[in-house]
């Protein structure tokens, strides 16, 4: 497809269309693309399961390798894009998904080579499901001067993927059998956080988070469409998202809402401090009870809802902030949690949001300059799109972001898990080991493997 750059700018039509549709299964439309779209589609549902959002094919994609100005360079583009669609009242409006690279400065060739620094795109069919409304869109942006034709046969494509979705009942392949398993760069990782705790001792940083991967192989090539299924069996409290490129899928279940933007209301979370679920009720609360009781947890999520407060205080009017955290209990793991509103100033943006927030401290580190340095040059891996903002945001400027955690990147029978920790002077490597172990199990459940083989 041209782009909305450069001198074809002007010829560029944006062509929609809606229809309500009964009876939808979102992982049933999803799975109706694995012919024609396997590699381009993407699936997103909040944590509260109120919204929902799938998208087959690629209408249009905006991306960049930038190091400087990649959220300024998608929101203008996004911008000039929805210019050129036909401003009418509908249900749903076209909406672009997708996501950052954690650190555009970091160079390791890695998995993640074929992910640009920024990758969004808007889908040729748009899957939504609102308040238990169904609404699937057609997107057509062409410089054809007649492109009826082309219209009417996404049109009957439409209606067989539909069709498909309602009938044809959902694959649900079973999980594939673990065959290899490697803690990569282990030791480098037990030696970066020892470093980084003298480092944070001597007081040149405040708190790094360090993170460490594993790379898994399975006996079979995983389907998309199952992967994403079994998540939202395993993790039904979290935000469930799924973005395709080519022969990978970088998906998870993440418990942390970035920002969300609503009819100019912001949104967003402190998350950070964390301990495992008790075997029965009593530990459980007793486990979280010395949780809200931790010094160094409750330090480190002091500093992520300062900053998060920071950024509201700049972008925002009417900021409301809890003066204590709260417990947020998932499958595997309970956090300490401090929700963060205020009300949009007319100048600021969706993407301004994210980009002043990326990386909160529960990712980076505090200060996150100096952070996201010590991380680049210590942990020796490319994270991607993993701990990055992904999300959407439509043609009326709304949208949401999460943190892309608790989350893995498929390639074949391949799977590369992350998960990480905030290091502070108190830190022990082993212990921080161990935390990761815990924050791997929601995909090693997902995939079918588990932490004793």
């Amino acid at each position: 497809m041209p782009n909305t750059t450069g001198q074809k700018k002007s010829t560029l039509r944006f062509y929609t269309e809606t229809i309500e549709v009964s009876r939808l299964s979102a992982h049933a439309f999803f799975a109706a693309g694995d012919e024609n779209y396997k590699g381009k589609r993407f699936f997103w549902q909040n944590k509260e399961k109120t919204f929902t959002l799938v998208g087959l094919g690629h209408a249009h994609t905006i991306a960049n390798e930038l190091e400087e100005n990649r959220y300024q360079d998608i929101a203008s583009k996004w911008k000039e894009l929805c210019q050129l669609s036909l401003k009418e009242k509908a249900d749903v409006s076209p909406i672009l998904f997708g996501g950052f690279s954690f650190d555009p400065f970091n160079r390791i060739s890695s998995e993640w080579d074929t992910f640009p620094s920024a990758f969004f795109t808007l889908s040729t069919f748009q899957l939504v499901i609102r308040n238990e409304q169904a609404f699937v869109s057609i997107h057509l942006i062409t410089d054809e001067e007649n492109s009826m034709d082309t219209f009417e046969q996404l049109r009957i494509e439409r209606d067989a993927l539909i069709h498909t979705s309602q009938v044809k009942e959902l694959k649900n392949h079973a999980k594939s059998k673990l065959v290899e398993r490697e803690d990569r760069l282990k030791e480098k990782y037990l030696q970066a956080v020892e470093d980084v705790t003298k480092r944070i001792q001597e007081n040149e940083v405040k708190k790094v988070v360090i993170g460490r991967s594993l790379k898994l192989t399975f006996d079979d090539v995983f389907s998309s469409a199952s992967v994403l299924y079994n998540t939202s069996i395993e993790q039904p409290e979290s935000y469930l998202f799924g973005l395709e490129r080519d022969d990978k899928l970088f998906f998870g279940a993440t418990p942390e809402r970035l920002v969300k933007v609503e009819h100019g209301e912001a949104l967003s979370a402190g998350i950070a401090g964390s301990i495992k679920r008790g075997e029965t009720s009593i530990e459980d609360r007793q486990l979280g009870e010395s949780l809200l009781a931790d010094p160094k947890n409750l330090a480190e999520h002091k500093y992520v809802v300062d900053m998060i407060n920071k950024v509201f205080e700049q972008y925002c009017d009417e900021v409301k902030v809890p003066s204590r955290p709260k417990l947020l209990k998932i499958r595997d793991i309970q956090h300490l949690h401090t929700p963060i509103q205020g009300q949009l100033k007319n100048s600021a943006s969706l993407f301004q949001l994210v980009e002043a927030l990326h990386p909160t401290p529960a990712m980076g580190g505090e200060p996150r300059e100096e952070a996201v340095a010590i991380i680049r040059e210590s942990e020796q891996m490319n994270r991607g799109y993993y701990a990055a903002p992904i999300g959407w945001i439509d043609t009326e400027g709304d949208g949401e972001f999460a943190v892309g955690i608790r989350s893995a990147l498929l390639e074949n029978e391949h799977a590369y898990l992350y998960a990480g920790g905030g290091i502070v002077a108190e830190s022990s490597s082993l212990e921080e080991f161990e935390e990761t172990r815990v924050k791997f199990r929601p995909m090693l459940r997902t995939l079918g493997g588990n932490m004793n083989e």
